[in-house]
């Protein structure tokens, strides 16, 4: 993996941190300057990127920078702030996940193996964030969504683009604690298979397909084919997309 921040220090200290797993190996650390040229020479993994580092080279731009290569790595945002601005901006713009630099060191440890085997990760302050914010309020529907009914509604929403996302149908849903879920989640699932429920579960809570695939009995390729429908059904761009409309459903719940 690769680490990308701003201060030698922080770097240091991460490094220290992470490769005292034992098996995670720091193939690179650099600034934002730096960030292109020694992901492209080292070809990590992962990317631990510091969200808030000066311009011109600042974390999302660096982001933007790291998603646009022909390989693009997964990157993972690390920040001192939760606040809902830096998450969308950061999901909009291709991160795999979100932790904050008050993360327990065990806690950042197990997220990078997730993150570095596929996964997604949020610290749960994030989770919440991302869950209550990223696509808008949860009773109005998906943010950018018009339109209701059995089709797919378009606007420009918090991914920065004209996105697809599920707006249909109407009538309350029930989560796994007994509350409503917002209406237009709950009717975005019908069109899933108990075995997609089953996937966008596991995927919503942050487990890549190698878990999934263990978890439910079946091979990798399987899970791969079954997330390639649940976006499709869900008309969701990524796999953060769909686990926001998986938390919104009540399929999934959130940390407090």
């Amino acid at each position: 993996m690769a680490i990308v921040d701003d201060e030698a220090l922080v770097r240091a200290a991460l490094r220290s941190i992470l490769e005292s797993s034992g098996d995670i190996d720091v193939v690179a650390d650099c600034d934002g300057h730096d960030a292109v040229s020694a992901v492209t020479a080292a070809r990590p993994g992962l990317v631990l990127l510091d969200a808030v580092m000066p311009p011109p080279d600042d974390g999302l731009t660096v982001l933007r920078a790291l998603r646009a290569l022909p390989s693009p790595p997964p990157v993972a945002m690390l920040t001192a702030f939760d606040t809902s601005e830096h998450i969308h901006q950061a999901m909009a713009a291709g991160a795999t996940g979100f932790l904050l630099k008050d993360t327990a060191v065990g806690t950042l440890i197990d997220a990078v193996r997730v993150m570095a085997a596929g996964g997604t990760v949020f610290t749960p302050t994030v989770s919440r964030a991302v869950v209550d914010g990223f696509l808008g309020d949860p009773a109005a529907g998906p943010a950018g969504v018009t339109g209701t009914g059995t089709g797919t509604g378009t606007g420009t929403g918090p991914y920065g683009r004209s996105d697809q996302l599920p707006g249909h149908g109407s009538g309350p849903g029930t989560g796994p604690d007994g509350t409503a879920a917002g209406p237009p989640y709950a009717a975005a699932l019908a069109p899933l298979t108990g075995r997609e429920r089953d996937v966008l579960a596991l995927l919503a809570a942050g487990l890549p397909n190698a878990v999934i695939a263990a978890e439910l009995g079946i091979s990798v390729g399987t899970v791969k084919d079954h997330v390639r429908a649940v976006l499709r059904k869900l008309a969701a761009p990524n796999r953060v997309a769909a686990a926001v409309v998986a938390h919104r459903a009540g399929l999934v719940r959130v940390p407090e």
